[in-house]
């Protein structure tokens, strides 16, 4: 049986990320989730990065993702989006780094526990993220709303600011913590969502194939 060649790949910048757990996010910490299942997304603009000879400089995609349970459980149901300002070549690469089969300690794991993948889709991204004032935006027509601003004291209205520290962790080091102000999705099937207030998060990324 033939073997696959696998092509070197590096992709490091910034993340934007939310889901339907309350904040700190328990998945963090290897805890159930808020309300025993999960879904959520994440937006990436690639500072730097290549899948072999192609650069990917600049190129933006997000992927979304839904688990009828814990993620560990599996079975869940993921799709990536595409920025339609990227050239064929790009698109083409990022799907190949996300199909996890060039290796990729992120991609593997979510490749395995959402083995229902939907067809990626291409549309405009926009992004606006601002890490260190825990403030972002995430719009892609037809697909996602989203607004991520800092949380606050209840009492107070004062920022509130704490973060997630993972060493040697596979998607990110360390997450600045935020409130998913909105998260609208309709990204198909088990992939629309409706949340508010809840977990929100932005990291820098550094992810290779190993």
């Amino acid at each position: 049986m033939a073997t696959q060649t696998r092509t070197t790949w590096r992709i490091a910048g910034e993340e934007v990320g939310a889901c339907n757990c309350n904040w700190g996010c328990p998945c963090q910490f290897n805890a159930p989730p808020t309300l025993g299942r999960c879904e959520g997304y994440g937006a990436c603009e690639i500072r730097e990065g290549h899948f072999g000879s192609t650069r990917l400089d600049g190129v933006r995609f997000a992927g979304f993702y839904s688990w009828p349970g814990p993620i560990h459980e599996g079975n869940g149901t993921r799709r990536m989006i595409l920025d339609e300002r990227a050239t064929p070549e790009q698109r083409a690469a990022l799907e190949e780094i996300e199909s996890a089969a060039h290796g990729g300690a992120f991609f593997e794991v979510f490749s395995l526990m959402c083995p229902n993948r939907l067809d990626p889709i291409v549309a405009p991204i926009e992004l606006s993220v601002d890490r260190p004032a825990r403030l972002a935006t995430v719009r892609i027509p037809g697909v996602l709303d989203s607004k991520i601003e800092p949380i606050r004291n209840p009492v107070t209205g004062d920022e509130h600011r704490v973060r997630i520290v993972i060493p040697g962790g596979f998607e990110f080091e360390e997450a600045e913590v935020a409130n998913s102000v909105h998260l609208r999705s309709t990204a198909g099937k088990a992939l629309d969502f409706d949340l508010e207030n809840t977990f929100g998060q932005l990291n820098e990324f550094d992810w290779s194939s190993g």
